[in-house]
């Protein structure tokens, strides 16, 4: 029986996570009956990712124990979760880091993920490229899109078609690859965010994806309307305030607009990269700024 083949009884649970859903996958995780204790492990590891993604960190921290669990992709896990909860100890984290040789799928995709974090996908793609796991497959297309590599980035999606061309992560894959290509792809991609939107839930992460293919295509103002959508169902989304003021730039509006999208963003995501970029050329300009400043010679 092939991996497309099995009745994945976590089906419900993986793909509200992967349609960003989370609370939707927290309920349904605590709801589904198994047996099987590989699939409960399996279950807790999707648990515990979505109370990452919706930043309880202390939930994770509290119950997945250092000494008492032995799981890799658990242990990874609360290494993320104490990675993302202190990011003045990033550095010290990533360099203390266990060396373990695991080919646990939870454990390659959350040590690939932290990397990415880094803003270092040579080492995140070291986890997951090649190896033979959907989701491994899909992080390693994110990956290689980050690094330009449109072309590597499809012959991973290629992979992810062989093993189950009907999988949310699959068509997510073919979405995102397609927003990364040049020519006539960003309608296929829009569609596919609009496909997925339909048959579960619009959740701010389709909808930002719609709205990124409207803007490829230049139709800003269809891209504002489902941002705005995407703002009334998390107020504090990143991605939504990022993209908000990318918009209004481009519809023209004031820049006070656009300023305010990117307040209420370091009142939610100190951390954002958006944020680290603009603060390094502000201080960038500050520094060579402050050696053209005119001298007063003293009479």
């Amino acid at each position: 029986m092939t991996q497309k083949d099995e009745v994945d009884e976590l089906y419900d649970v993986k793909t509200s996570y992967y349609i960003g859903n989370y609370q939707q996958c927290i309920n349904e995780s605590q709801k589904v009956k198994l047996s099987d204790p590989v699939k409960k492990i399996e279950r807790d590891t999707f648990l515990y990712r979505a109370y990452v993604a919706q930043k309880k960190y202390r939930v994770v921290m509290d119950e997945i124990k250092p000494l008492a669990v032995t799981h890799e992709g658990l242990r990874a896990i609360r290494t993320f979760t104490d990675y993302m909860m202190h990011p003045n100890q990033r550095d010290t984290i990533i360099n203390n880091l266990p060396l373990e040789d695991s080919l646990e799928p939870t454990y390659l995709i959350m040590r690939a993920t932290l990397h990415l974090q880094q803003r270092d996908p040579e080492s995140a793609l070291r986890y997951v490229q090649g190896v033979d796991h959907i989701e491994c497959a899909a992080v390693a297309v994110q990956t290689l899109l980050a690094m330009d590599r449109v072309d590597l980035a499809r012959k991973e999606l290629k992979r992810m078609q062989e093993i189950d061309e009907d999988c949310v992560l699959t068509q997510l894959a073919q979405a995102w690859t397609s927003l990364a290509s040049i020519g006539d792809k960003y309608q296929d991609a829009y569609y596919i965010y609009q496909e997925l939107a339909d048959k579960h839930s619009p959740t701010p992460l389709l909808l930002n994806g719609m709205a990124a293919a409207y803007g490829m295509q230049g139709k800003w103002e269809e891209a504002d309307g489902v941002l705005h959508e995407a703002l009334d169902k998390d107020p504090n989304n990143p991605e939504t305030l990022v993209n908000l003021a990318v918009v209004s730039q481009h519809l023209g509006r004031p820049a006070e607009v656009g300023n305010r999208y990117m307040s209420q963003l370091r009142d939610q995501q100190t951390v954002h990269p958006v944020i680290e970029q603009i603060d390094n050329k502000l201080n960038e300009f500050q520094r060579i700024s402050a050696q053209y400043r005119p001298s007063v010679e003293s009479t």
